[in-house]
């Protein structure tokens, strides 16, 4: 599991291309789903949490592909990793 944050200039905009050329691109790249979820304290910022392994998101937003599907949702810059430290199983 992956949480990325990013800030965008329109959600809706942003919300047609993530779930559709950003959706098929990233299950080309190996992502098994996101759940998005809208900052409470910032409408311009989202987060999101990929089933996706570390590497592969990495691999995936440094890809031409990728910065291009970013252009056109509107993301003011790449997609930013949270820092995993730790998990439970409950």
């Amino acid at each position: 599991m992956v949480l990325a944050t990013a800030k965008v200039e329109d959600f809706d905009r942003f919300w047609q291309t993530f779930s559709t050329k950003g959706a098929e691109l990233r299950k080309q790249r190996g992502s098994k789903g996101g759940h998005v979820f809208r900052d409470p304290d910032d409408a311009d910022r989202v987060w999101v949490v990929f089933d996706w392994g570390e590497d592969e998101f990495k691999d995936f937003v440094s890809s031409p592909e990728a910065q291009e599907v970013f252009k056109e949702g509107g993301l003011q810059g790449r997609p930013q990793p949270a820092e995993s430290v730790g998990e439970t199983d409950s």
